[in-house]
């Protein structure tokens, strides 16, 4: 059906030009169309920027032809909020721009209601500073780590191969090694895909121990060990959950356990790959702690955390205390808003179940804070972070990087077809059909997705100048503002508010993060009494 329409244009080209002498002007006519519209199918094949019209050739064209017709259409193909979500509609068009290397500025002013509720900015200062480099790094990794990373402040969130088609996987991982930033393997595990170009790597374990797991689907430190030890493997991320269905399993059907996928996550092919809701390797928040520690002597001491969607408040302030009583700490925490989107998600874990983002992430914060363990442990925050203001105000809230996996999807060419879970993504993106795929080129859209990381610190930079500072790490809460009900101003450090160094241990916190402080226990996720 993809094709319907060249193969009918050669057709028609084809049975034209046979039956014109004997016809002739109406038979001539339509070989002249048809041999154009032949003509146009082939370059669209023949092409390698737009992976929509290698997939539909001839059709695919309407779009960018409408796309040019009005603005107004223009904004709808590229602006319109297609998935029904609150976020900002020009994202999308920001992020192509950028991935394209196009010029970023329009006419006639912001296209936000700046007078409503919600409405958010970041002061700047009549000093601006002079930033001299837009290669801004966190170092990741304690005093138990020997093996430290030096990490882009901006990175590809956890998105498997499986999910993703392994062109998109090769494409993200080409993009990050050129870009000189993480690429996050998803649960999914290591594949020869991400390995191909050599990108850094963030490991990401589930709980199916995909990559090293025994036959029954349990821990395999020896497998681990083997595939930590890869050097391009810079950090292991065990997730606990995750934003889009925090506390659900998963099961990838048999018919789409590929022999690479079965490959990569150490599954038998032809069989379906379960996801478990929970980890078998710890069971109590001291046993996960004592786990972080046995993984990163594994992996001959590389940075080890983990990532979760913060759900009931006493669980992760229980393995602040298990931090506290054995005197391991991760080297980091993800937090992972549950803005985040999958195909496996269920629609109400998807609309009503996890903290969303900027909570998260500010409680996290303030229970190390309050605990006075935050100096040891730095913060990953994901959750439909696209553009450098996304950045800027979780970094604000106490994260000391992001990844994004929506952006870099943008980068790639997606167009929101919501078909995810289909395999018939249109782009190529999302899909594990070898015909469908193949539309993505992978040189050309790994140049994007550097393009877009590149483009996207830049403008990180100009907004750290702007506000007098040299680094993200100087802009505090108290510079960024949001409008409330009535027209009510407010700085970020009333409406999230923050623990002092020690609160939780001295009985300075809130009365709030005192009752759940004393129900966590580190020897259970279960709440005490309150």
């Amino acid at each position: 059906m993809r094709y319907l329409a060249f193969i009918l244009a050669v057709v028609l080209t084809v049975v034209s030009a046979a039956l014109a002498p004997s016809l002739g002007a109406p038979a001539w006519w339509v070989f002249g169309i048809c041999g154009v519209l032949t003509l146009i199918g082939i370059n669209d094949l023949m092409q390698t920027k737009h992976s929509l019209r290698r997939n539909y050739p001839i059709l695919a064209n309407l779009r960018f032809l409408l796309e040019e017709v009005r603005p107004e259409i223009r904004q709808y193909f590229l602006e319109s909020d297609l998935d029904g979500l609150p976020f900002n509609r020009s994202k999308r068009s920001v992020v192509y721009a950028r991935a394209k290397g196009q010029l970023q500025t329009r006419p006639f002013g912001t296209q936000q209601d700046i007078y409503g509720e919600g409405y958010e900015w970041l002061t700047h200062s009549v000093a601006p500073a002079t930033v001299t480099s837009h290669d801004f790094r966190v170092k990741i990794g304690w005093r138990h780590c020997s093996q430290p990373y030096s990490m882009s402040l901006f990175n590809v969130s956890a998105m498997s191969f499986g999910s993703l088609s392994a062109n998109a996987i090769r494409a993200l991982n080409k993009g990050a090694k050129l870009g000189g930033f993480a690429h996050d393997t998803g649960e999914g595990s290591f594949s020869i895909h991400h390995k191909e170009f050599g990108g850094d790597i963030v490991w990401e374990i589930g709980s199916g121990y995909f990559g090293c797991r025994n036959e029954d689907g349990t821990f395999s430190p020896e497998r681990f060990a083997k595939t930590a030890a890869e050097p391009q493997i810079k950090m292991i991320e065990i997730k606990l959950s995750q934003g889009a269905k925090p506390g659900h399993g998963g099961v990838l059907p048999a018919a789409k356990v590929s022999a690479e996928i079965a490959a990569a996550r150490g599954v038998p092919l032809g069989e379906d790959c379960v996801s478990p809701s929970r980890h078998s390797a710890f069971s109590t928040p001291t046993e996960l702690i004592t786990f972080i520690a046995q993984l990163r002597d594994l992996s001959g001491g590389k940075p080890v955390g983990f990532k979760l969607c913060i759900g009931h408040p006493s669980e992760f302030m229980a393995i602040c205390k298990a931090m506290l009583e054995t005197g391991i700490t991760p080297d980091f925490i993800v937090i992972d808003g549950k803005e985040g989107g999958t195909g496996a998600a269920p629609l109400e874990f998807a609309d009503h179940l996890g903290t969303p983002l900027r909570e998260g992430l500010t409680f996290a914060h303030n229970c190390l804070v309050g605990a006075g363990l935050r100096d040891k442990i730095r913060i990953g925050a994901s959750g439909r972070i696209i553009t450098a203001f996304d950045m800027v105000r979780v970094l604000a809230l106490g994260a000391d990087w992001c990844n994004s996996a929506r952006g870099f999807l943008f980068a790639l060419g997606c167009v929101q077809s919501l078909s995810c879970h289909t395999d018939h993504c249109p782009t190529g993106i999302a899909t594990q059909n070898p015909l469908r795929q193949k539309a993505l080129v992978v040189p050309d859209k790994a140049e994007r997705v550097a393009r877009f990381h590149a483009s996207t610190m830049e403008a990180l930079a100009d907004f750290v100048a702007a506000a007098g500072a040299t680094h993200p790490a100087e802009i505090s809460r108290a510079q960024l503002m949001q409008r409330g009900p009535q027209a009510e101003v407010k700085s970020f450090s009333i409406v999230y508010p923050e623990l002092k160094t020690g609160a939780l241990l001295d009985g300075r916190a809130p009365e709030l993060y005192a009752d759940y402080w004393a129900m966590a226990d580190a020897a259970t996720f279960r709440p005490k009494a309150a």
